[in-house]
């Protein structure tokens, strides 16, 4: 590479980039949803049946901003991995509940992005959702396996880089020596 050219870029980072873009959106629009209509998450939240009554509120008070701070950490790329993680465990958490409510007979719709509560037997789509589900999951994934991406703060700082002879890991150009 030629001194003062920018660093190449890979396709990986690239596509690192677009997943980071996607599981953004993913958590910016279901949390805004979910803030928007704070009744609607309440009974969503209840509808699963897993958590006492004392807790569905505060649960259900909560998520819309656990989801939404998710999707602000991911978008500008800060805390990759950690954010990747954590969104993996609130995913493992919804396949679950969809999981266990599928099991048990329940018909609810799960509210992930608006409605949710009870619905009338026949109307759940279980499969979909679970399906979809996962393919956030495998997103989020991706971000925990790989973190590097372009725009991202990680990047800036250096962060998530794997190192190289002579790379100090800062993400800045620097020049090459010359080969022989």
């Amino acid at each position: 590479m030629a001194v003062g050219m920018p660093a190449r870029r890979s396709v990986g980072d690239l596509l690192g980039t677009l997943v980071r873009f996607g599981l953004a959106a993913v958590w910016l629009v279901s949390g805004a949803i979910k803030a928007a209509a704070p009744e609607r998450t309440y009974l969503s939240v209840q509808a699963f049946r897993v958590l006492p009554d004392a807790l569905a509120g505060p649960v259900a008070a909560v998520l819309p901003f656990v989801e939404l701070g998710l999707g602000v950490l991911v978008l500008f790329g800060v805390g990759t991995r950690v954010v990747a993680a954590l969104s993996c465990l609130v995913l493992l958490a919804f396949v679950a509940g969809i999981t266990q409510a599928w099991a048990r007979g329940l018909s609810i719709d799960c509210g992930c992005f608006g409605g949710g509560g009870d619905v009338a037997p026949g109307e759940t789509r279980y499969p979909e959702e679970l399906a979809r589900d996962t393919g956030f999951l495998a997103l989020a994934v991706w971000l925990l396996v790989r973190p590097r991406s372009l725009l991202s703060v990680d990047g800036w700082l250096g962060l998530g880089r794997p190192a190289r002879d002579g790379d100090d890991g800062d993400d800045r150009d620097e020049p090459v020596p010359a080969e022989s």
